[in-house]
């Protein structure tokens, strides 16, 4: 509750009531909490000062309201926040969060065709997957917020960064930065918002027009969603004096914030930074006026950040890089000092303000701060004798003359990766000083990660450097691992059988959720983690939370991993979770598995915990995970970045449902696919009416039909572009000779499988007349029974409600869209199939007793590939042969991949009609149990878990789509229809609900 408390306060400036249940109810639904622990909790509440009003719910009775007002008589109730919460929010695919805390955000500034040349000619030629690798180095050099500028005269502006963001969108490592969209012509601007993902900034806009472009341009923006950077121009011109840089910015202020009632934290001025040391007497103070500007601006407009273009500042010695690196070093270090939040600078190229040669340190300090009228003339005389500038120091070997603690700080602090390996080694070889490796890490290389973060928190080192620092520590301390696990096998060695010192990295204790038969991820996960060292305790799939945590209690296990593939399972998650708190076991949980995400995680799992929960993305992340929160050294640091990533997360989350705007499902309705039944496409009949079931299917008939692409995600080997899709990726320089020596297993394996019989498919596939009834689709025994006859059968759907963008013409779907309604005279059919590969889990028991790990997840992956090819071939013999009503179609493999045929085949739990329970009138209807052997767990997983099912929609004009989230309204309408409560579709329907239950 605490986390909500917490996250709630933080949004409104309303009072908050905490009135909690005395506990969890008991087996009985009784409460066991006694007055005196409730109290505790409220009070714990009351002193961090987070309720105004306090009381009891379900089990708590007049002795816990009377407790609880005695232990908080004396606490002071909880003061609203103000409306400002002094946080600017941008985003990317990541957020990212400005705040008093954080330190210079750097803008890249080289995608830029005025700035960087490099860039502007890829432009120009057209080549704009290759200037995406400019974008990238950005980033990678410690860009927080990219800078695109596409103004150039033989360019069509709008055009260009149109095309270039869509190519931003394809790049995760790039997208996940926010864009500062920069232009001097709107249109470009426009045009940048209408396709950045996230929360973007506008560069810039101005009062050089007046005040009513200005507003304009502003509500603008305001729409879109975006910050704004203004620029210190009026009417007059640009702004050179102090003063007048103050005045234009606040007229500015009072205008966007009283007139367009913009958020003021979404405000930032550039104050003009203006070229100094050029010989001209005017220009000596432009620097000086800067930094004055900033530190008013900032004392007097709340909320409003500061930025720069910092080339300006140098641009009298273009050409001289050393000269004008140290200028915007010495620059920044006092900017940012009176109130400078970002700039945009070529991020990588900073250097830290004490690492300046001391004389070129003391010109650029007379030239910025005009103490010496001759500092420009010794400024450039600095430069003519001194070719490399600033850099001259960086790069000579001086500090190679030092110790080897001097020297692994001194490379730790400037980055230096050269030399590292030599002198970890020379610190490992010192015995006495460093007995053991470990040694080495907490002294040394910890010292000089020490100043790294000392200057970095002072402003005299800059976000680049520390990346390259960390390059170097990691270097370091790879050379060191594989001396600690020698020395760690010694010390075993010479132990003997006594086991003071468990062998392992650690225990970990891995099981699928209840319900849910999925477990080829985890799987690979527990063999990655056994090689890591670490003592896995894999307790299969299906595991109830009871087994689970007396595992993890019998086992002394230092982390639960629990893992699931469909959505029910993420409930169950939540139900472990809070078990956990329960019975207070406080060791780390891991979420993984398909359904699940760092937000779900983070917004629905984390808050019911209180020891760390962290969301794993892959198998290749769950080493550095789990090592990290079972180092002493490291966890305690871990925990807390793991619990503010979340709690931001948690905070956008809610910021989120806020803002979100849906439709009413009356209004969803009027506004769904509404086909013209009469004049357009008329429905074939299908060949014949019922089911037809295939009891050992030839399992030869699929092997063309398996799409190899998953196969290989299931391996995690993953091709880059172009060699994303097979057979390319055997043409991956980094995963290709790997993707084909398991390729060739697995041909190898499936011959056998096949030959001989180990495997068996089953399946079932059925037709029905079918008509509409507003959301749900009936179904009929007979033809002649549609209208006169209750249905056989009901399929219940949901609608999209999520409101679409204004110029987005696309109806609000439901599945029900597809079929012919009850009044239209038409004759409709529907059809439904499951399909099965039966044999997995047997030969997965050979395996396992052969500890044959690798044929375990081969296997499982095969049984998988061929269920789906079998849904795919069926579905091909379905349009053109069992319903036929496609039966002209000639597509090959490639357009059986890219859905190029007519008719859809949507499952139950997944976009389209994310209900799990839809399956059950499958089943029933089809006696698929019955026939096929294909079950249902109390999850409705299918058992066993290579298997398919869905129904079958033969209108050309029916297509794949996500319901997305959805309201109550829809909710209740549901529950009605279907004859549940509320509550139990709530329980279903959790992953899409658009607001909270609690």
């Amino acid at each position: 509750m605490r986390p909500f408390i917490e996250t709630i306060g933080k949004c409104t400036t309303a009072y908050i009531i905490c009135y909690p249940n005395a506990g969890l109810p008991n087996t009985f639904g009784g409460y066991d909490e006694t007055p005196e622990v409730t109290a505790m909790h409220i009070k714990n509440f009351a002193l961090d000062g987070l309720v105004n009003i306090v009381g009891g719910c379900c089990g708590t009775t007049p002795a816990h309201i009377r407790k609880i007002a005695e232990v908080v008589k004396f606490c002071k109730p909880r003061v609203p926040p103000s409306l400002s919460q002094g946080y600017m929010l941008l985003s990317g695919l990541e957020p990212f969060r400005i705040g008093p805390y954080t330190n210079f955000v750097n803008i890249g500034e080289r995608c830029n065709v005025a700035g960087s040349r490099k860039f502007a000619k890829l432009i120009m030629a057209g080549n704009y997957e290759e200037a995406l690798s400019v974008a990238k180095l950005q980033v990678e050099m410690g860009a927080q917020i990219l800078d695109i500028n596409m103004d150039d005269g033989m360019l069509d502006g709008p055009a260009a960064m149109t095309r270039f963001c869509n190519f931003i969108s394809s790049e995760p490592d790039i997208a996940k930065v926010p864009l500062c969209i920069d232009s001097s012509n709107f249109s470009v601007i426009e045009a940048g918002l209408k396709c950045c993902q996230g929360k973007c900034i506008v560069n810039s806009i101005s009062l050089k027009e007046g005040e009513e472009d200005f507003l304009e341009k502003a509500r603008k923006i305001k729409l879109y969603g975006a910050a704004v950077v203004v620029m210190a121009f009026d009417e007059v011109g640009q702004a050179t004096e102090t003063e007048t840089k103050i005045e234009i910015c606040s007229r500015a202020y009072r205008l966007l914030v009283e007139k367009v009632h913009f958020n003021p934290n979404d405000i930032i001025f550039d104050p003009n930074i203006l070229t100094i040391g050029t010989g001209m007497e005017e220009h000596n103070l432009y620097a000086i006026n800067f930094i004055n500007a900033t530190k008013a601006i900032k004392e007097t407009l709340p909320g409003a950040r500061i930025s720069g273009g910092l080339s300006n500042l140098s641009f009298s010695f273009r050409g001289m890089d050393a000269i004008r690196e140290a200028m915007h070093g010495v620059f920044l270090y006092h900017a940012i000092k009176c109130g400078m939040d970002m700039g945009i600078v070529n991020a990588g190229n900073l250097p830290v303000y004490d690492d300046i040669h001391e004389e070129l340190l003391q010109l650029c300090e007379n030239l910025i701060w005009n103490k010496d009228p001759d500092a420009t003339e010794k400024l450039l005389h600095y430069a003519q004798n001194h070719a490399q500038g600033g850099k001259k120091v960086v790069q000579t070997d001086e500090w190679r003359k030092g110790s080897v603690e001097e020297r692994l700080e001194y490379a730790l602090i400037k980055g230096i990766e050269k030399y590292v390996t030599a002198d970890t080694e020379e610190a490992r070889l010192n015995q006495e000083k460093y007995p053991r490796p470990l040694n080495v890490i907490e002294g040394p290389l910890m010292n000089g990660m020490k100043i790294v973060g000392d200057l970095f928190g002072a402003g005299k080192m800059f976000l680049p450097q520390v990346i390259k620092s960390a390059r170097v520590m990691k270097k370091a301390v790879g050379h060191l691992i594989p001396y600690m696990e020698k020395e760690r096998e010694e010390r075993r060695a010479k132990q003997g059988s006594i086991e003071e010192e468990d062998p392992y990295q650690g225990t970990i204790v891995l099981a699928t959720v209840k319900g849910d038969v999925h477990d080829i991820g985890k799987n690979i996960v527990g063999v990655v983690l056994g090689c890591n060292n670490f003592r896995v305790i894999d307790l299969g799939v299906m595991t109830p939370c009871d087994k689970i945590l007396r595992a993890a209690v019998e086992n002394k296990a230092d982390i639960i991993g629990l893992s699931g593939l469909i959505t029910p399972s993420l409930d169950e998650m939540i139900f472990v979770a809070k078990e956990m708190e329960r019975l207070a076991i406080k060791i780390p949980l891991l979420i993984g598995g398909a359904t699940t995400s760092k937000a779900h995680t983070a917004v629905k799992i984390a808050p019911r915990y209180s020891a760390p929960v962290v969301h794993v993305l892959d198998a290749s992340k769950s080493v550095v995970v789990c090592s990290q929160l079972l180092d002493d050294n490291v966890k305690d640091d871990f925990f807390e970045e793991i619990l503010e990533e979340y709690e931001e997360i948690r905070q956008e989350h809610y910021e989120s449902l806020k803002e979100r705007r849906y439709l009413s499902l009356q209004q969803a309705r009027r506004k769904g696919f509404h086909n013209d039944w009469l004049s357009g496409h008329i429905p074939v009949k299908p060949k014949f009416i019922g089911t037809k079931v295939f009891e050992d299917y030839d399992l030869r008939r699929l092997v063309e039909y398996i799409d190899w692409k998953p196969f290989f995600d299931v391996w995690q080997l993953r091709g880059k572009y172009p060699n994303r899709s097979f057979p390319k990726i055997f043409n991956d320089k980094t995963v290709g000779e790997e993707a084909k020596r398991v390729y060739n297993d697995a041909q190898d394996l499936l011959k056998i499988l096949i030959n001989e019989k180990k495997l068996q498919a089953r399946g079932v596939v059925g037709f029905w007349p079918a008509r509409s009834v507003q959301d749900d689709i009936h179904l009929y025994a007979v033809e002649e029974a549609v209208g006169s006859s209750e249905p056989i059968a009901k399929f219940y759907g949901l609608r999209q409600q999520a409101e679409k963008d204004s110029a987005c013409t696309d109806p609000y779907y439901c599945l029900s869209d597809f079929i012919a309604p009850l009044d239209s005279g038409i004759c409709d059919y529907l059809g439904l199939f499951a399909v099965a590969c039966f044999g997995v889990d047997d030969l997965c028991n050979e395996f396992r007793k052969q500890d044959d790990e690798y044929n375990i997840i081969m296997v499982k992956a095969l049984g998988d590939r061929l269920a789906e090819a079998f849904a795919e071939e069926l579905h091909e013999r379905v349009r053109k042969e069992f319903w036929a009503y496609s039966n002209s179609e000639q597509l090959d493999l490639s357009g059986l991949r890219k859905i190029k045929y007519e008719g859809i085949r949507p499952a139950p739990g997944y976009p389209s009609q994310p209900d799990h329970t839809e399956k059950l009138t499958m089943w029933k209807l089809a006696n698929i149990e019955e026939t096929t052997g294909i079950g249902l767990t109390e999850s409705l997983a299918m058992i066993p878990a290579s298997a398919v099912s869905g129904l079958y929609f033969s209108s050309p004009n029916s297509k794949y789509f996500a319901v997305g989230k959805i309201c109550k309204d829809q909710v209740e309408d549901y529950a009605l229809r279907k004859n549940l409560s509320v509550a139990e579709v709530e329980k279903w329907l959790e992953p899409i609900l658009g607001y909270d239950t609690e």
